[in-house]
């Protein structure tokens, strides 16, 4: 059975820093290229961060510079290391697991909310 659990969440202040992470089972981890999405109310959910299979990384320009996506593969989790927070970080995150060859295969989280306020 493929799980994607995420944790971490919480209520932290504008400048604070959190650590999620996305604790994973079911699946050959080391062929996914992992991502956080989020998704603020009443808006899309937008992609925030993404390590391939070697170990790239990718950041949207909302949090280049401020957050980190990594990876442990003996573990098969994800994480997403957050700093200098700002009110429009506040959002539910979630981990998402993709493996494309000719098809794709993907998994979902089921989030972890983040709520940056003073």
């Amino acid at each position: 059975q493929v799980q994607l659990v995420e944790s971490g969440g919480g209520l932290v202040q504008p400048g604070g820093s959190l650590r999620l992470s996305c604790t994973t089972s079911g699946f050959t981890f080391t062929n996914y290229a992992m991502s956080w999405y989020r998704q603020a109310p009443g808006k899309e959910r937008d992609l925030v961060a993404t390590i391939t299979s070697s170990g790239a990384t990718n950041y949207a320009d909302s949090v280049k510079g401020r957050f980190t996506i990594s990876r442990d593969n003996g573990e098969m989790t994800v994480y997403l290391q957050m700093n200098s927070l700002k009110a429009e970080d506040t959002a539910v995150y979630y981990c998402y697991a993709l493996y494309k060859w000719n098809g794709a295969i993907n998994y979902w989280g089921k989030g972890t909310l983040v709520t940056v306020s003073s």
